[in-house]
């Protein structure tokens, strides 16, 4: 049920971006124990100039195939996040050849009443799901 958002700069294709996905999504499912039918994903292109993403002082070498991904997810636990960090990481690198230089991730927690999967009802808490 994480809601993920992925960003990168544009030019990739359908299938570029069809694999950088569904590497996210089976990084989540390993990581979060979530179903593999849990999938809420939307991934944003943006031009080079739209995206500025400095390394921190960490003396990252970013480039443009830089990916952001935000997380919104129920409470996870310190070692299920980190777990995820090296499993996207890992993914990328191994499906994608992304560096993990190049690999930003956020997670924002929330809880049952943050949601609603459609219908106007918050399904968490009306007992649906």
């Amino acid at each position: 049920m994480p809601l993920i958002r992925i960003d990168v700069i544009e030019g990739r294709t359908e299938e570029e971006l069809q694999l950088l996905a569904d590497a996210v999504h089976d990084a989540v499912v390993e990581s979060f124990e979530v179903p593999e039918n849990d999938r809420y994903q939307t991934i944003n292109q943006h031009k080079p100039y739209e995206m500025y993403i400095e390394d921190t002082g960490l003396g990252f070498g970013r480039t443009n195939n830089i990916v952001v991904i935000q997380v919104i997810s129920k409470t996870r636990t310190a070692e299920q996040k980190k777990r995820l960090y090296k499993n996207v990481a890992g993914h990328l690198q191994s499906r994608c050849h992304i560096n993990s230089e190049d690999v930003m991730i956020s997670i924002t927690d929330n809880t049952e009443a943050d949601w609603s999967f459609g219908m106007g009802e918050a399904q968490f808490l009306n007992g649906k799901l």
